[in-house]
């Protein structure tokens, strides 16, 4: 089994009783390696990115058992303290930790993405989140507009929602 995997399962096990956060988390993992893969990115980025996609969200129970609620900022604060703790305990190395908990702790901050598995990442949670919360044609084109940066995340968007 590899460490993907292992930390899918994790993930799973994390969230248990809970399908609409299990799903929204294979969801994003998917379209995150799938971006990734047809973005050209060497396989260590591929995995830190494939990595936080399983991690992204791992804030949020943290965020309601603390403050009876969450929202993106609470889930950037609260997510890398468990997120570190899980990845230790699946024996990540010290270097993939920092950098996949740094993406956990920023993925709700849009202006900074400047790095492949940044841009990656938001792009892959938006494509879930925007299906998800049933968003409207124009809301999907503004996203497309500020945020989507990437060859392949635009094409899913723009395959996705029928827009261009």
């Amino acid at each position: 089994m590899t460490k993907i995997q292992e930390l899918a399962l994790a993930m799973i096990d994390y969230n248990h009783g809970d399908p609409k956060r299990i799903q929204h988390t294979t969801k994003v993992h998917a379209y995150a390696r799938l971006i990734g893969e047809s973005e050209g990115l060497d396989a260590e980025t591929l995995f830190i990115l494939e990595s936080a996609a399983h991690v992204h969200d791992i804030g949020i129970r943290a965020s309601e058992m603390k403050y009876g609620r969450q929202n993106g900022r609470l889930q950037e604060q609260e997510g890398p303290a468990v997120a570190r703790d899980l990845l230790a305990r699946l024996g990540y190395a010290d270097r993939h930790i920092e950098r996949i908990c740094w993406l956990v702790a920023h993925h709700h901050t849009y202006h900074v993405c400047t790095d492949p598995d940044y841009q990656i990442l938001v792009e892959a949670d938006f494509l879930v989140n925007l299906y998800e919360d049933g968003e409207s044609a124009d809301a999907v084109r503004a996203v497309r507009r500020n945020i989507f940066r990437t060859a392949s995340g635009t094409r899913l968007l723009d395959m996705m929602f029928g827009i261009s």
